[in-house]
């Protein structure tokens, strides 16, 4: 739909109050150029019903979008649009089947372990936004905000509520792992998708929280789960020897 056109009518205002009462914001917007090209071009009226109920459900789309976006609170907003495949050592067929999201929807979990600066948070965030744009709801979360959470709401013993908070997501992406992660895999066991970046293999968790915890996180984590192992040098060591991390200078 083009933009409104100074020739487009104003609404009528008995119509426009009507739209606002129906919480028809879309419509609303785009009525009057509609209508004032369905009368110069002799639309049937079911044509401008159809093209006015399309226009407000791909607004709702769009808005609804947005909203989950925000709610996701992804760290730098970056997307596959600027992902290179070939730059990461998870091999591309892995790399596409895990972009299908499938494994989403069987409830299953995801880790990426590697060195620091081979992609793993990148790849994870880039899945989280394709999650939203499936119409998934996704949350994010770090070593730092999880453990944030878990001592504010420890005082008054309701961790369990702010973790269920957590899990109305579809898919809760997490950055490093440590001591606390154990009770949101303990709570979104065989029941939301878990995608996880760490330095660490998950065989190493219990030199960052307790032996016994880690044995726990781990069974649960890895028992329904795709791991990939990243290698190589950092991609960001790598950008920025060759110059390709900063606007060259006139």
């Amino acid at each position: 739909m083009t933009t409104r056109t100074p020739s487009a009518p104003e609404l009528d205002a008995e119509l426009e109050a009507l739209l606002r009462r129906m919480r028809l914001p879309h419509i609303r917007r785009v009525a009057p150029e509609v209508l004032a090209t369905a009368r110069s071009q002799r639309w049937d009226p079911a044509e401008i019903v159809r093209v006015l109920m399309a226009e407000e459900v791909a607004g709702r789309d769009r808005s609804s979008i947005a909203t989950r976006r925000a709610a996701a609170a992804f760290p730098t907003g970056k997307t596959f649009d600027v992902w290179d495949p070939r730059l990461s050592s998870i091999p591309v067929p892995t790399q596409n089947a895990l972009r299908t999201l499938e494994w989403v929807g069987r409830r299953e979990n995801l880790v990426v372990c590697g060195p620091s600066g081979t992609g793993k948070t990148m790849f994870l965030e880039a899945l989280g936004q394709a999650a939203v744009d499936a119409g998934r709801r996704v949350a994010w979360f770090t070593l730092e905000s999880l453990g944030v959470l878990v001592r504010r709401h420890r005082a008054d013993d309701s961790v369990t509520r702010a973790i269920s908070r957590i899990l109305r997501a579809e898919l809760i992406v997490g950055a490093d792992a440590a001591e606390g992660l154990y009770r949101l895999v303990d709570a979104a066991y065989e029941k939301r998708s878990m995608a996880l970046s760490s330095n660490l293999h998950p065989s190493g968790f219990d030199e960052i929280m307790p032996k016994t915890l880690a044995g726990a996180t781990v069974d649960r984590l890895l028992h329904h789960a795709h791991l990939c192992v990243t290698g190589g040098e950092s991609i960001r060591l790598a950008q920025a020897t060759s110059g390709k991390g900063v606007t060259p200078l006139d």
